[in-house]
């Protein structure tokens, strides 16, 4: 009788093993499925940013040659006289009256820190150096560079 009764236990055992193990399996196959579907869902996503991070760029590219294309035009119409005297005139003078205005100012300036350090007794020498900085040096240089080089430059262009 124990046979019997053992026979039918491992007997059910026996045939509800496969159906434990096809669940399992089962289990296993739908987290692995999910996951799955997650790392394909990273991937749209990533995807999807590196899209719109391309149109971004390309958008931004597009400004860029908008904004270039503006900025030339602009430059190429500031030559160009309008017919109307006045405004010809205005426009021709606003550079040189800006170049002497800072000039005017920067020599004014300079001016003031010079005697500023003689009348606090310095000797003209000191005062000279400390009014002379190095700023004043790379200014200088840049202005000599665009006046003296550009006119070299003019020579050379066909």
């Amino acid at each position: 009788m124990i046979e019997t009764l053992l026979g039918g236990l491992l007997g059910g055992a026996f045939r509800l093993a496969p159906e434990i193990l096809k669940w399992l399996d089962r289990k296993g196959e739908r987290g692995h499925e999910l996951a799955m579907q997650d790392k394909a869902l990273e991937f749209e996503k990533l995807r999807g940013a590196q899209r719109m991070s391309e149109i971004g760029a390309g958008a931004d590219a597009a400004w860029n040659v908008g904004a270039i294309e503006t900025l030339r035009e602009a430059v190429r119409t500031q030559g160009e006289k309008t017919g109307v005297r006045w405004a010809d005139a205005l426009s021709i003078s606003v550079r040189p009256v800006i170049t002497y205005w800072f000039m005017a100012l920067y020599c004014a300036a300079k001016t003031a820190a010079f005697a500023a350090a003689v009348t606090a007794g310095a000797g003209w020498g000191t005062a000279i150096l400390h009014a002379w900085t190095d700023a004043d040096q790379a200014l200088w240089a840049g202005v000599l560079n665009f006046w003296f080089l550009g006119r070299v430059f003019d020579r050379v262009r066909p």
